[in-house]
């Protein structure tokens, strides 16, 4: 514990305290090394809370706490489209804001997902973590997945669907807000009342988790704290100053803004999951990575409109152009894509490399900008640049995953009535529900 914090001092003194300016490169250096400090110190005030609170409210508030960040540059975003609305200015603002928001979210699933699960089943070789299953047949080997976590799915789902709607309105509005905020309140009072089922924990969480129960509380909460307060001031300035590095090699800021600065203020997270499961605690990480989507998939976007709004000084959607519109269209279909993957309670090698692979061929053809001219029959010549790729890959997402959803139709079934009975406050599972492992 000495150590991860001693890793985070550095920054905190320099910057925080002292407020010396830093050649860019010492500000990512420093930064960097104080969010991985804060990392570990966040992951085991989580696993060190589970003695107390119910294993899916922790994992949601390090899930909160790690990607505050992310919040942050959005919300500043949000804030800069207000000032002046209607000019060039303004609309840059709403358009960055929306851009980090989306990126942010399909890196979480196309590299956290799919990273996470190829690295616990690299690991399982030496943690035996029993959540891996080896099966026979070409990158077949699968990690399976805690039945509880058909709460956080269902939410996800039920999200995923409105967004798709978002875009039809005059721009992210109230309505919007309420439906995706009450959605995560009413996924966090479902965890609250979730079974505290007690995990044994080795290393500092276990030495934690032996304090009294007041000084275990009041230790947990000081990780939390203060990991949060250092996420909170060393992810901005590291996600900034590499958009600095990158811009001074000659990268577009836009790019940098939607790619980069989210990469930067999800690695809390990732430290966090890939810390679980080298511990062979992989579905308490997976159970954090879908809490951190089901947060910025509901909070995230639902908050940009109440910040636009309070710099405005009135109400007022935040306003999409079609670009943008495109944008929201391609997250939300990846997210359903990825959900119909996880509806076998599931995700195999196969499985992560496909959402890998589909996830850097639109980012590749966003940062080249490639137009691609195809004849399609009925429509003609079609070019592909711009929002028309978005809109591509968004079909590509919703065929894989409705393909997935038909073919994984029991489990389908089988994940629903669990979460509704959950959500019900019936925690116990009747004879004979399992879902079934499907073969991909």
């Amino acid at each position: 514990m000495f150590g991860a914090a001693f890793l985070t001092l550095p920054w905190l003194g320099l910057h925080t305290v002292f407020s010396i300016e830093l050649q860019t490169g010492v500000t990512v250096a420093l930064s960097g090394i104080a969010v991985l400090g804060a990392s570990f110190l966040l992951a085991w005030g989580a696993e060190t809370a589970e003695a107390d609170v119910p294993r899916a409210f922790a994992l949601a508030i390090l899930a909160v706490l790690a990607v505050a960040p992310e919040y942050a540059v959005d919300a500043l975003y949000a804030w800069e489209a207000g000032i002046n609305p209607g000019t060039p200015e303004s609309a840059e603002a709403a358009s960055l804001a929306v851009a980090n928001m989306t990126g942010a979210n399909r890196i979480l699933i196309g590299i956290g997902w799919s990273a996470i699960a190829l690295f616990t089943v690299y690991r399982a070789r030496e943690t035996g973590d029993e959540a891996v299953e080896r099966r026979p047949g070409f990158l077949a080997d699968a990690v399976r997945l805690d039945k509880d976590i058909s709460t956080e799915i269902l939410f996800l789902f039920a999200a995923t669907v409105f967004a798709f709607f978002v875009p039809l309105g005059a721009g992210i509005g109230a309505f919007d807000m309420f439906v995706l905020v009450g959605l995560y309140v009413s996924y966090i009072l479902v965890a609250l009342n979730s079974p505290h089922k007690h995990e044994e924990q080795i290393g500092v969480p276990a030495y934690l988790q032996s304090y009294v129960k007041p000084k275990r509380i009041a230790t947990t909460l000081t990780l939390f704290f203060f990991s949060g307060f250092v996420i909170l001031v060393a992810v901005e300035p590291f996600a900034h100053g590499l958009e600095e590095l990158g811009t001074a090699v000659g990268i577009p800021p836009f790019l940098m803004i939607q790619w980069v600065a989210p990469l930067a203020s999800e690695s809390p997270e990732l430290i966090v999951v890939a810390y679980l499961v080298n511990k062979a605690r992989s579905t308490a990480g997976f159970n954090a990575l879908i809490s951190s989507k089901l947060n910025q998939w509901t909070l995230l976007i639902g908050t940009l409109v109440l910040v636009y709004s309070l710099s405005l000084g009135y109400y007022g959607p935040l306003p999409l152009d079609n670009h943008q519109m495109g944008e929201i269209w391609l997250t939300a279909a990846q997210s359903y894509f990825a959900i119909a993957v996880l509806i076998s309670l599931t995700i195999s090698v196969r499985e992560a490399l496909v959402l890998l692979g589909l996830f850097f061929a639109q980012f590749l053809y966003a940062v080249t900008e490639t137009t691609l001219s195809l004849p399609i029959p009925g429509l003609g010549l079609v070019t592909f640049d711009g929002t028309t790729s978005l809109i591509a890959f968004s079909v590509v997402y919703m065929v894989l995953g409705t393909g997935l959803f038909v073919f994984r139709w029991r489990e389908l079934v089988s994940v629903a009535k669990r979460s509704i009975r959950r959500v019900r406050g019936d925690f116990t599972d009747p004879p004979g529900d399992t879902v079934s492992p499907t073969e991909d």
